[in-house]
């Protein structure tokens, strides 16, 4: 299999775990009654951190779809297209680990909200609240960890794309370009020298 096709399946897998993160974290809420006519509603609307979880997901979903479309036209064109000069790779891949970086620092944060949300801190009075909100801990949990699937998957193309990346360069000679693999004359020039 094309190291393409696997990046695209990857991607893929990838994209559709953080729209269900997303999802999941966005449309859940639960409604109790407290007492009488006191209605309370837990969404993630209350924690911050689900809410940045929430929109950095949907941007990581979203960056991907764009390469899945890039992995889609490069694996149809059937050689047409032009190789990828290095500095695209370098883009692609340094794209590729802030994407990582910042999905894996957003489920972290959200999994520490949801902790403090589910044991209470008691020298901060702050009480706990799945003890109340049972169905929706529950789902922010599968939530959390279909986020942290997402993050391997992600850490799995970033591994991909750095393969991409330094395969260009020569082992032999410290950050040059293989010479079959240049088209820039500039950098033919420059390696020559």
């Amino acid at each position: 299999m094309d190291i393409v096709r696997i990046e695209f399946l990857l991607r893929l897998f990838a994209t559709l775990l953080l729209v269900l993160t997303a999802c999941l974290v966005g449309f859940d809420s639960q409604t109790k009654v407290v007492f009488l006519t006191v209605h309370i509603k837990a969404n993630f609307k209350y924690l911050d951190a689900l809410c940045v979880l929430v929109w950095i997901d949907a941007a990581a979903a979203s960056y991907n779809v764009l390469q899945l479309l890039r992995c889609f036209f490069i694996t149809t064109s059937k050689g047409d297209i032009k190789q990828f000069s290095h500095k695209n790779y370098w883009f692609l891949f340094l794209l590729d680990q802030a994407v990582v970086y910042i999905v894996f620092a957003a489920n972290s944060a959200a999994i520490e909200a949801s902790v403090i949300a589910l044991i209470g801190i008691k020298s901060l009075q702050w009480m706990k609240i799945c003890n109340r909100f049972t169905r929706f801990c529950i789902q922010m949990g599968a939530a959390l960890i279909l986020g942290y699937l997402a993050v391997l998957i992600l850490f799995l193309i970033s591994s991909i794309s750095a393969f991409q990346l330094f395969r260009l360069y020569s082992p032999k000679h410290f950050l040059k370009l293989k010479t079959k693999l240049i088209d820039d004359p500039y950098i033919v020039h420059q390696n020559v020298l």
